[in-house]
């Protein structure tokens, strides 16, 4: 094993230059310092530094806009998963608060972590290198590092709200539709290339579709989301789920929310409303504020809809928010699409005969091109679940004693013997197990007293390690055998005696549906000539005594019935 002495200097044993990282960071607090603070000044300040010492330097990090109150910033966490694969052997920055300004995350760092991990830290003009005894000033640096951000915290809170109150935009990005004024970044102007797609937006919303109708709508036009234009600007590098998922598409699916916060924002008829959302120090935003709790002033910037129409809006979106009534969740957690696998939800038709129909969450909110409707109507449902929770109980009435009398004589003439088998296979890998256990212990200690050498004890222990497991896979096996055989005669027997109370029901409930039925799954499969083919499969609770045969030829736990054709 080829392990890499430090000394207390500049270079290693093997005569190689310490490797150097160095890690600059800027908030927007950071302001207040001037120039010298600036991200730049921070690295050259530190290469210099590197090089005059004689190391080479092998990373430079840096986090620019980046609060020090936590350790979710970009730079560093690649910086210290460098120091974890020990990549790193000294660390510098320009003063302790630029590694961060938490005291305990901070402290962690530099007294646990980084020695830890064989790193040498040091913070340039506080004078901290953890390689000197005298760092017992840190720890209170790192606590007067957390009362200014805390003070500072408070003086911008106070400068946004004033700005707040004055009707003046404080986003770092301006909302799509929109950008910022070049002679005034706390004004607004309409973008020319994107406030037609606000409308566009408007105008189905006004319509009376809601927001699943216009999503899928600016992804079948094609119309690109609001990350994509600010990437695209050169405003901000980061993409959506949908776009690293498949960048060519993904670009043109709208987030549910961001088109519902877009439908809702008082900016697009020349409002300007902030302060809505609830922030705590070091924690961040915690919650949102109710829409009357915002500052809005009014007729600030140049609108893209008049006010008539984001009323108009505002009702319509509140109209949609009816209660659910009770009945229509009768089948929820439990009805499933079979082909994506996610929640069918229920709704209103608005036809003639209006009836209650369920279909797929992924097309209702992204169209065919991501799953078909799978529609069932709840009434046809409701029946059909009902009608085959008769069929069981009748069927358990009628033939359950003899199906299990069946059960239990094959589990005692056919699992008698290999029962015997795999206990004796079972107790002999076990023993294995224990002698391997004290082979890792002993080859440890050799290792230890240079008996083996490094590399030997790792080819060693890999081999050990894989018989080990490959034995405790095959113990899992053997002991699921025994016990699957005995469970299905346990679990039959507590079936019949369930589902029997149940073969004169009138209706159903919510509890009985959840006592008796794990699953419902909806097939949809549209033939040559469009036709659509919808089935559903029960998976029960128990094992099915009406339905299909699993693979050994006994009662499974589904039934699938073909409903629409």
């Amino acid at each position: 094993m080829n392990i890499e002495k430090k000394t207390s200097g500049n270079e290693t044993f093997t005569g190689k230059p310490l490797r150097a990282a160095i890690y600059c960071r800027l908030s927007k607090d950071d302001d207040l310092q001037g120039e010298s603070a600036s991200i730049s000044n921070q690295r050259d300040m530190l290469t210099g530094y590197c090089k005059a010492n004689g190391w080479q330097i092998v990373g430079v990090y840096q986090d620019d806009c980046f609060t020090g109150l936590n350790m979710d910033r970009p730079d560093l966490q690649n910086m210290l998963e460098a120091v974890r694969k020990r990549e790193i052997d000294v660390l510098v920055t320009k003063d302790l608060s630029r590694l961060g300004r938490n005291y305990l995350e901070t402290g962690h760092l530099t007294e646990d972590f980084f020695p830890r991990h064989g790193v040498r830290y040091i913070a340039v003009n506080d004078g901290i290198d953890t390689e000197r005894e005298n760092n017992d000033i840190a720890p209170f640096k790192n606590v007067l590092n957390e009362m200014y951000s805390k003070d500072i915290s408070k003086k911008v809170h106070s400068s946004y709200l004033l700005k707040a109150n004055q009707g003046k935009f404080t986003g770092c990005l301006a909302p799509i539709g929109y950008k910022k004024d070049p002679d005034d970044k706390y004004h607004l102007i309409p973008d020319p290339e994107t406030a037609w797609i606000v409308r566009r937006i408007f105008d189905w919303a006004v319509e009376g579709h809601g927001s699943n109708y216009i999503r899928r709508r600016l992804e079948q036009e094609k119309i690109a989301c609001p990350t994509w234009w600010n990437r695209n600007r050169g405003l901000r590098n980061t993409y959506t789920k949908h776009e690293k998922a498949d960048p060519e598409k993904g670009k043109y699916i709208w987030d549910f929310s961001v088109i519902e916060d877009l439908l809702q924002n008082p900016v697009y008829y020349g409002a300007i409303a902030s302060q809505r959302c609830v922030y705590r120090f070091k924690l961040g935003v915690i919650s949102e504020k109710p829409q009357e709790d915002w500052i809005t002033v009014e007729n600030q910037h140049e609108p893209i809809i008049d006010k008539r129409t984001f009323d108009t809006v505002q009702t319509l979106i509140r109209k949609r928010k009816h209660p659910v009534n009770e009945e229509f969740s009768l089948f929820s957690g439990i009805l499933k699409c079979a082909e994506c696998g996610k929640s069918l939800t229920i709704r209103n038709t608005h036809a003639k005969h209006p009836q209650r129909i369920y279909a797929c969450v992924t097309y209702n909110k992204y169209g065919k091109e991501h799953c078909t409707q799978h529609r069932v109507e709840y009434d046809r449902l409701y029946d059909l679940v009902l009608e085959k929770i008769r069929e069981e109980a009748k069927t358990a009435l009628a033939d359950g004693e003899a199906l299990l009398i069946r059960l239990k004589g094959s589990y005692s003439n056919e699992m008698r013997e290999e029962k015997e088998t795999i206990g004796r296979r079972t107790e002999k890998a076990k023993d294995r197990l224990l002698l391997l256990d004290k082979m890792v212990t002993k080859l440890y200690e050799d290792m230890l007293s240079e008996k083996i050498s490094g590399e030997t004890f790792e080819r060693l222990l890999a081999r050990t390690q894989q018989e080990q497991e490959a034995l405790k896979a095959e113990i899992a096996d053997d002991e699921a055998k025994v016990s699957d055989e005995s469970r299905i005669v346990d679990e039959t027997q507590e079936w019949l005696e369930v589902i029997r109370e149940y073969a004169d029901i009138k209706e159903l409930d919510s509890a009985t549906l959840h006592r008796l039925v794990k699953e419902v799954l909806v097939h949809e499969e549209i033939d040559k000539n469009r036709k659509r083919h919808i089935s559903v499969e029960i998976h029960f609770n128990f094992k099915s005594m009406t339905g299909g045969k699993d693979g050994g030829g006994n009662a499974s736990t589904a039934t699938r019935y073909q409903l629409v054709s």
